[in-house]
């Protein structure tokens, strides 16, 4: 009996990850018995309740790309912080690579307004109002890399009050 406790006890409880392929690529390197063609992925990782992570796996075949993809994800997730409207609490702005992402807090039914990449970080991240805009560059990876960039900056009223040391009351008025 006590090995049935330890086992509960040690247990934890599994993260139901969704993953969506953005992208599927076949590259080729160069060697010297001619091309040698393989695949790549870029894999968005997220849970719908606040993690999110991209991911980009590379393999000779594209199941394999994708599994890469989806570790490679899990291993860069990160918790972002998401209003009682599911929204995000301020604006923000996020870069990666040659891409820029602005992000804004949307009122409740305004759904999720933003395109490509960026949309798919946003659903799987769980953020159901938010508008959102690719700037500068339409490189898929580079876009969801933004748009992390941009929700792992993200900070509640609660963090900027302990930081500054004021009560959240005060930061209101």
């Amino acid at each position: 009996m006590a090995t049935n406790r330890r086992k509960a006890k040690g247990a934890k409880k599994e993260e139901t990850f969704q993953e969506r392929v953005i992208q599927i690529r076949r590259v080729s390197k160069v060697v010297k018995g001619g091309k040698k063609l393989s695949f790549r992925a870029i894999v968005v990782v997220g849970n719908e309740r606040g993690q999110v992570g991209v991911g980009v796996g590379k393999a000779s075949d594209v199941i394999g790309a994708v599994k890469k993809g989806v570790a490679d994800g899990k291993k860069h997730l990160i918790d972002i912080p998401i209003t009682k409207s599911n929204s995000i609490p301020h604006p923000i702005n996020g870069v990666g690579g040659g891409a820029k992402v602005m992000m804004r807090p949307a009122a409740p039914g305004t759904g999720v307004i933003a395109g490509g990449a960026v949309r798919t970080v946003l659903e799987l991240a769980g953020v159901k109002n938010i508008l959102a805009k690719q700037l500068g560059s339409n490189n898929p990876l580079n876009n969801a890399r933004a748009a992390v960039n941009a929700l792992s900056t993200l900070r509640t009223f609660h963090e900027v009050a302990e930081d500054r040391g004021l009560s959240i009351e005060s930061i209101y008025i």
